[in-house]
């Protein structure tokens, strides 16, 4: 995976668990809603999918390049009792041709940073969403390593890798998405939506 998405690895569930204690929250908070139908892009463990796939109602398409990660999200939903539409081991440049149907809300937390194709990823995303869809991508904050502390220790991507919000605007927007709003997700995290232009 990190020879995939330089920079990005599974963290550990402890400290994930301890900077997002509320993912359910977290969710709300970057305008996904019950009614919505939703991707998981790179879905990894299944930390948000569970949260997710309570929050719609099972209308969740859950994407993954690991198929162990697919497997530990699987049992992260299905110890919640809840139910996900589609599970999809595949490339994430290529998830329009996997997904049975377009969405209206694309998630991808923190792995963007990583993706060797920014723009080509986001133009593989515009091409899921529906007319008015959004996409969102949750970020660390471009703050240096060493102040990113979690659990004592410093966590996240490299600082070089991380992202302020106009480089993201930069590489998103050129594949027909335009930023409509950042959502500050602290300590360390912003939210970047866009819409469909």
């Amino acid at each position: 995976m990190a020879a995939l998405f330089q920079g990005t690895s599974m963290p550990d569930r402890d400290w994930w668990s301890a900077l997002w204690p509320d993912p359910a929250g977290l969710l709300q908070q970057v305008g996904i809603r019950r009614g919505m139908s939703v991707l998981d892009l790179c879905c990894g463990d299944g930390y948000f999918t569970g949260p997710l796939a309570e929050l719609v109602d099972g209308r969740l398409a859950a994407l993954d390049l690991d198929p162990d990660m697919i497997e530990l999200a699987k049992a992260e939903v299905e110890r919640r009792h809840a139910s996900v539409r589609q599970w999809i081991c595949a490339d994430a440049t290529s998830l329009a041709e996997h997904l049975d149907e377009p969405v209206d809300y694309v998630l991808i937390a923190n792995t963007f940073h990583g993706v060797p194709d920014q723009t080509g990823l986001a133009r593989s995303v515009r091409a899921a969403l529906r007319p008015d869809g959004l996409f969102c991508i949750v970020n660390w904050h471009p703050r240096p390593r060493e102040e990113t502390v979690v659990l004592g220790q410093p966590r996240g991507p490299r600082t070089e890798t991380r992202m302020p919000i106009e480089a993201v605007r930069t590489v998103v927007e050129p594949a027909g998405l335009t930023m409509l709003r950042i959502v500050d997700l602290p300590p360390y995290h912003y939210a970047a939506v866009f819409q469909v232009a």
